[in-house]
């Protein structure tokens, strides 16, 4: 599985959401391309500790333990995949703005390469740093596709 703390990987993500613009048309779901980016900068910023989920019920932290592995394995996730709740963007989101923010962010978290020590997620507990940016990675590429690049 490619990760985003690969340099290779790290620039791919670049480019493709270089390839982006604001007319890109979603081949599945319902966010818009600016809403889609907002989005992405979640799991990013949940890593990073610049964004707090609320606690999650018992429920959730118990469902997530079945969900966990399919985060960072090599099987695509199907279209039309449920969003968390707390991370639905409904509103709309300016393309240029969410774009920069989200590069920026990307940049942040590859330049964690060589953290060693990452505090675990809210919802599914610890992941080694090469699980850390293989989640990264794989959320990426599937909005990326998402929106056919």
């Amino acid at each position: 599985m490619k990760s985003l703390f690969n340099s290779e990987a790290h620039e791919e993500i670049l480019s493709r959401i270089n390839q982006l613009s604001e007319s890109s048309e979603r081949q599945w779901g319902k966010m818009e391309i600016g809403q889609m980016l907002h989005h992405c900068q979640f799991p990013l910023k949940i890593s990073l500790r610049k964004h707090r989920l609320d606690k999650p019920s018992p429920m959730l932290k118990f469902m997530g333990k079945f969900f966990k592995k399919s985060l960072y394995n090599d099987k695509p996730w199907r279209q039309g995949l449920p969003t968390a709740k707390g991370l639905k963007v409904v509103d709309d989101k300016n393309f240029d703005e969410e774009k920069k923010a989200l590069i920026s962010l990307i940049k942040d978290f590859h330049q964690e390469k060589d953290k060693k020590e990452w505090d675990p997620h809210p919802v599914f507990g610890s992941f080694t740093p090469e699980q850390w940016g293989q989640m990264q990675y794989k959320h990426l590429d599937h909005h990326l596709r998402q929106f056919g690049v």
